[in-house]
């Protein structure tokens, strides 16, 4: 069972989201709250697998909120919910170790899709929000002096970051490219290694802050 924990400041959409989850089987909804420092007293009481969190909450919001579980919940896999499809609050939030970030509008399939990518240490972003990420990281400025702060990436690790970006499962990246699924774990293990990142989300929050696709 994905122990969840759904937070966000409307009371509708709250109840709406718990509805559906109630319904899944896989799924065991232990608890909601409508501001971000109710979060914590939450956790302090209950084992949570996923945060289910909007980024604008009274008290504390969103970034706060990750930024804090960091430090004292790390084990707590955070997938952000919004109806900001913005770069700004996209990058800001994976930054601070968020791994998803889906939009408000998105349907059951991708919820539970959203969820359980998350669940297993995986990135995960609508549609909509991946088309901002992959405009953000076409601008040009700036773009050579960032890059001049990391170690060269291969033409083949840049096929597999953009594949990532993609959000292609390990298995399909190997097919895509006629390449192995060692050889992708490789370049994977490579590119978390050259540019400082932790997880799969601080690869796509690294390149689109630096444009490293260009």
């Amino acid at each position: 069972m994905i122990r969840v924990l759904i937070a966000d400041d409307h009371t509708m959409f709250v109840d709406g989201i718990e509805s559906i989850l109630r319904n899944e089987p896989n799924i065991n909804v232990v608890g909601k709250c409508f501001d971000g420092l109710s979060i914590f007293d939450i956790l302090e009481k209950n084992e949570i697998d996923v945060l289910l969190l909007d980024v604008n909450l009274p008290g504390m919001n969103g970034i706060d909120v990750c930024k804090r579980l960091v430090q004292e919940h790390p084990n707590v896999k955070v997938l952000a919910l919004s109806m900001y499809n913005e770069e700004s609050f996209i990058s800001e939030i994976l930054k601070n170790g968020a791994l998803g970030y889906i939009l408000k509008n998105t349907g059951r399939t991708e919820l539970m899709k959203a969820i359980e990518n998350v669940y297993e240490g995986q990135s995960y972003f609508s549609d909509a929000v991946t088309q901002t990420i992959m405009k953000s990281m076409v601008k040009s400025s700036n773009s050579s002096n960032s890059k001049k702060n990391f170690p060269k990436i291969s033409r083949r690790e840049k096929e597999v970051l953009q594949l990532i970006i993609e959000e292609f499962t390990t298995q399909e990246i190997a097919q895509k490219l006629f390449i192995s699924l060692k050889t992708v774990e490789s370049h994977r293990s490579n590119l978390l290694a050259k540019l400082n990142a932790r997880n799969t989300a601080g690869l796509v929050r690294v390149a689109m802050e630096n444009n490293l696709l260009d």
